[in-house]
């Protein structure tokens, strides 16, 4: 039956991720659509749009219809999904008629935000709807025993927003939301070279400089990069070098208020959970996540041990898959 087809969708700000339990992951692109501005005609989706931004014709504009881990721009999102769906329904290979779909949400989302969420998967054909906190599934897609009655710490850095949560028995005992992740990240860089070089760059540039020679706020040797962009004085093209140091600097604040959310987090934790926490440690996942020197720098600040997801940049997609199975087993937890 085509009705039985079920999948999870990690609605990212910055990549689009489908999951299905017969096939796993099935696509993972970035949240980026090109479109014609004259005739409102979507041109590209995901990898292809990307690929567009900043070298587009004034008619092509090349947007992330997702901000913060929200909806910014609700028709293009749904354009979006439309186009996803039918790269979906051609991996598998069976029309996706009526799918039951997961979609999991920021934990600190409104309720009209989520009704957004919710509305835009509809208009795309889906059956039902279920959204899941964004924490609960990455806890899942790292394998966390969510529905234990023991404390898992999940940290999930993602381009708008970082969540942090504390889950026991399928629910959310304690969480931090905020709108800090990767994407501020490569604002801060952006920001940096423009004020200290002069230098004007592209966030495709500023993601790559912090991917290259990015770093939490640990001790490393010293690493540079060389990276081009116009010139704000000549306006012509120009090269300089950035070192690891002065990137760590300019990310400074935004992974301060990561680990301000951490420890506001932990400071919430009920005292028969704290235990767990000490034994068991944080998980961290998101594309954030894998930040040079993340793990060594939260481990030192918090004292608690730091591990990394076995797939953090799936871990979210992953557990909004799984959660279809798990759904009734949370919600009857919850309801009891």
């Amino acid at each position: 039956m085509f009705s039985t087809i079920q999948i999870g969708i990690d609605l990212g700000t910055a990549n689009l991720l489908v999951y299905t339990k017969n096939k796993g992951m099935i696509i993972n692109e970035p949240s980026v659509v090109a479109i014609d501005i004259n005739t409102n005609q979507v041109l590209a989706v995901g990898e292809e749009a990307k690929m567009m931004v900043g070298k587009t014709p004034e008619n092509i504009v090349a947007i992330r219809p997702l901000k913060d881990g929200v909806i910014a721009d609700y028709q293009v999102t749904t354009d979006m999904l439309k186009h996803i769906m039918k790269k979906a329904s051609k991996k598998l290979g069976t029309p996706l008629r009526k799918p039951s779909v997961v979609v999991c949400t920021p934990s600190g989302s409104t309720s009209v935000e989520r009704r957004a969420i919710s509305d835009a998967v509809k208009q795309c054909g889906a059956k039902d709807v279920q959204l899941i906190e964004e924490p609960v599934a990455a806890a899942i897609g790292a394998d966390l025993p969510v529905e234990e009655p023991i404390a898992n710490v999940i940290v999930d850095i993602g381009g708008g927003t970082t969540e942090v949560a504390i889950i026991s028995f399928g629910g959310v005992v304690s969480c931090h939301s905020i709108r800090v992740g990767g994407d501020q990240m490569d604002e801060d860089i952006t920001q940096f070279v423009r004020k200290k070089y002069n230098l004007m760059i592209g966030y495709r540039t500023a993601e790559n400089i912090k991917m290259e020679v990015g770093y939490a706020l640990t001790e490393h040797e010293e690493l540079h990069m060389d990276i081009r962009g116009r010139d704000l004085v000549s306006g012509l093209p120009h090269t300089i070098q950035v070192s690891s140091y002065e990137i760590q600097g300019a990310i400074r604040e935004s992974l301060l208020s990561i680990l301000e959310a951490i420890r506001a987090t932990l400071e919430d934790c009920p005292p028969e959970l704290s235990g767990d926490i000490v034994d068991r440690g944080v998980i961290l996942t998101g594309g954030g996540a894998l930040l040079n020197g993340i793990e060594e720098w939260l481990s030192n600040e918090i004292v608690v041990p730091v591990h990394l997801a076995p797939s953090p940049l799936e871990s979210v997609a992953i557990g909004t898959g799984r959660s279809l199975a798990m759904m009734q087993k949370i919600q009857n937890t919850r309801s009891s």
